[in-house]
């Protein structure tokens, strides 16, 4: 992979360098495994915005239920005859 060049205060490199350092990483691995923590958390945000759209969906929790009945929780009432 090719380098590049970027651009920071002197302020903000010594405070990467020293996070980066805490964590036993150079500064490369520090940002490119910031960049990976990112990625994956903006994914993760989509994917609950979709997933919490999907299951308003009228039917949705009642059909997931009937597909994985042991899965499926208890109904309210027994729960409370249980505790």
């Amino acid at each position: 992979m090719a380098d590049t060049t970027m651009k920071v205060s002197a302020e903000t490199k010594d405070r990467l360098a020293a996070v980066a350092a805490a964590h036993g990483l150079s500064l490369r691995a520090f940002l490119a495994s910031l960049a990976d923590q990112e990625e994956n958390h903006l994914r993760l945000t989509r994917a609950t915005a979709e997933f919490r759209e999907v299951t308003q969906r009228p039917g949705i929790a009642e059909a997931f239920d009937a597909a994985f009945p042991d899965d499926a929780p208890a109904p309210r009432d027994a729960a409370r005859r249980a505790a």
